[in-house]
């Protein structure tokens, strides 16, 4: 899904009894960044909230993204840099100095490289805000349509012709980052069971895929 309503929440556990009550009130534990497509976790009370939040928090969840970044990085490859605001921007997160900001790691690999774009699997070790968009922007190879981090321009490769329209279609349809939460793995907080879950793309997502297949071979 690409953001989430807390009335859709409420509406999806209105059958719980007593949803009012404190103890049985839903909560995110796992949250998306805005025009983020894919999964996320809702716990319908607090026990739950509390068990899952701590998986998360132990980085005992397993988190896997994909992306379509600008640029050919290598095959694979792990982004350590700590995260914060930037004093340029305060709406902004950026790559700080070792004494500043929050302990950040990115591991990827490669799925497929195309002309100038690449399509990534992210996995997180940590969960930082705008962790896989500002870490990538960081090494030079922002989120393609990323209009917070620049992602949104063509920034390799030549921008005329039949490519200029191609990315200038490309970026009205997505209008949003091309970054999709596709798996998820955790332990169920009542059974203890081991969940593993799947995404597919979105429509957009696997738009930008097919042009790029069609159009940007490398």
């Amino acid at each position: 899904m690409v953001g989430y309503s807390g009335k859709r929440i409420i509406h999806h556990v209105s059958d719980l009894p007593d949803v009012d009550d404190e103890t049985v009130r839903p909560g995110i534990v796992h949250r998306l960044d805005k025009d983020t497509s894919g999964l996320l976790v809702v716990a319908k009370n607090r026990q739950a909230h509390a068990h899952l939040s701590d998986q998360f928090a132990r980085h005992d969840t397993k988190r896997r993204y994909w992306a379509v970044v600008w640029g050919t990085p290598d095959k694979e490859g792990t982004i350590v840099g700590n995260i914060g605001r930037s004093p340029r921007d305060r709406k902004k997160m950026t790559v700080l100095d070792d004494d500043a900001g929050k302990h950040a790691v990115t591991h990827y690999r490669v799925i497929e490289y195309f002309d100038y774009l690449t399509l990534v699997e992210v996995e997180l070790e940590t969960g930082r805000t705008h962790q896989i968009r500002v870490h990538f922007a960081h090494i030079g190879h922002p989120v393609f349509g990323d209009m917070t981090y620049g992602g949104n321009s063509v920034r390799f490769g030549s921008n005329t012709g039949n490519r200029k329209k191609m990315f200038t279609y490309l970026f009205k349809r997505l209008s949003r980052q091309c970054l999709h939460a596709k798996t998820l793995g955790f332990v169920h907080p009542s059974t203890g069971e081991e969940l593993f879950f799947d995404s597919g793309l979105p429509g957009d997502f696997k738009e930008v895929l097919s042009k790029l297949r069609q159009f940007c071979q490398p």
